[in-house]
């Protein structure tokens, strides 16, 4: 996960946010998937969810320092 926080850190938050809206739509897709026809890997859901919750502390950091720089 440290590979994954350090790139998240160098991109904007335009990018974080199309990059959350990609995995949301993937995450419902596999949701979707799932109940259709259990895959082998069922862990592969979790991992996912893992990483849009990644993104989104990322991207929730980066607004809150902008904000303190537009307060300052």
């Amino acid at each position: 996960m440290k590979k994954l926080t350090k790139a998240l850190r160098g991109k904007t938050i335009e990018e974080l946010k199309e990059e959350e809206r990609a995995v949301r739509e993937e995450v419902a897709k596999l949701k979707l998937k799932q109940r259709v026809s259990p895959e082998k890997d069922t862990n592969i859901l979790m991992k996912k969810r893992k990483k849009l919750a990644v993104i989104l502390t990322v991207l929730s950091e980066k607004k809150e320092l902008e904000q303190l720089k537009a307060q300052k």
